[in-house]
């Protein structure tokens, strides 16, 4: 009896160590869109605080400006029926690159509004800081430095 519930507890503990395997990625994140009352403006806001050129299209009814990414993980800043700006609800980190204070410090000028200044996490996970954007999102820079 005691050999069959040991093979059980180990075929058991074989299936979860599979199911983690499966379930691991390497990014949760896969695309994001910030929602615009002013898709213009919107655009025009991160076009000066990250020194881009977004392109904007209208696709199925809905302004879409994408943000250049040639890897890793696009977004869009999007205008139409059923996208909202918020200061509540979930929160997107965007990169601040290596210092986010380059980003941050064009936020107020831009139309926008700084909530919480460049503050430190941990050696490991670097800093953050908070602010709404031209639209009122209210979103987040992340950088190593």
């Amino acid at each position: 009896m005691g050999s069959t519930v040991n093979l059980k507890s180990k075929i058991r503990e074989a299936n979860l160590l599979k199911l983690k395997q499966k379930t691991i990625f390497k990014n949760f994140v896969t695309w994001f869109e910030i929602p615009a009352y002013n898709h213009y403006r919107s655009v025009a806001f991160f076009n000066y605080i990250y020194g881009i050129e977004i392109t904007s299209v209208e696709i199925n009814g809905l302004a879409m400006g994408f943000f250049p990414a040639e890897s890793g993980i696009g977004g869009a800043i999007v205008t139409g029926p059923g996208c909202v700006p918020s200061e509540i609800g979930p929160l997107i980190y965007l990169n601040g690159g290596e210092d986010l204070n380059m980003v941050l410090s064009k936020v107020n000028e831009a139309g926008g509004r700084v909530v919480m200044e460049k503050t430190y996490i941990s050696d490991a996970a670097g800093y953050f800081a908070l602010f709404i954007d031209s639209e009122g999102n209210r979103l987040a820079l992340h950088s190593k430095y």
